[in-house]
């Protein structure tokens, strides 16, 4: 396929799933280099092995896989035309990326509430690298609600519809990316000790 081909409207879409897919390579690359150093940190004599991620970690997951589900019922809503519906499931998914990031830092309380800290002469390093891998996530979550909102706005002017929506799939696709990414973090901490 000849990527100089079709209309300017078809070549700025190729052109901005790229940009997409490098940002989320980009973003790949940095947290398995978080992850691999942890798995590195982890043969210290100071690595803490029985650690309890929060409960509240968990809900949190639980939530950001439903969020995943509610984008897909949005982008499968303005594929079949009913903007009201779309409309609907995008704000559900943006209730449930706020309620993703209250228990995130519900999850931080708790384990301050346990004396464990990000620095300091507390913490460890183990417990450096939960909040620093939940944390950076955390913020592009931030990103991923911005870019909602963008949708959301976007939405509600009408520039979606069944023909033309790919606002809506990039933002759909960098949201399912953190739905991903998160529960790839939460198993990597829950089972490398």
């Amino acid at each position: 396929m000849d990527l100089t081909q079709g209309t300017e409207r078809d070549k700025s879409a190729r052109a901005k799933k790229m940009m997409l897919w490098f940002g989320i390579v980009s973003l790949l690359m940095g947290f398995a280099g978080w992850t691999s150093a942890y798995i590195v940190s982890s043969s210290r004599e100071d690595w803490i092995r029985e650690l309890n991620l929060p409960s509240s970690f968990y809900i949190s997951t639980a939530l950001i896989i439903i969020s995943s589900v509610t984008y897909i019922l949005a982008r499968k809503a303005i594929k079949e035309n009913n903007q009201k519906l779309c409309t609907t499931w995008l704000l559900v998914t943006l209730g449930l990326g706020i309620a993703f990031i209250v228990f995130q830092f519900n999850g931080f309380s708790e384990m301050v509430a346990q004396g464990y800290y990000f620095t300091g002469p507390t913490s460890t390093i183990k417990m450096s690298y939960v909040f620093l891998i939940a944390m950076v996530h955390v913020v592009h979550v931030v990103a991923g609600i911005i870019s909602l909102l963008v949708v959301l706005y976007n939405q509600w002017k009408g520039k979606y519809s069944a023909e033309w929506h790919l606002g809506l799939s990039l933002g759909a696709t960098f949201w399912h990316f953190l739905d991903l990414l998160w529960v790839y973090l939460i198993v990597f901490m829950t089972v490398v000790k």
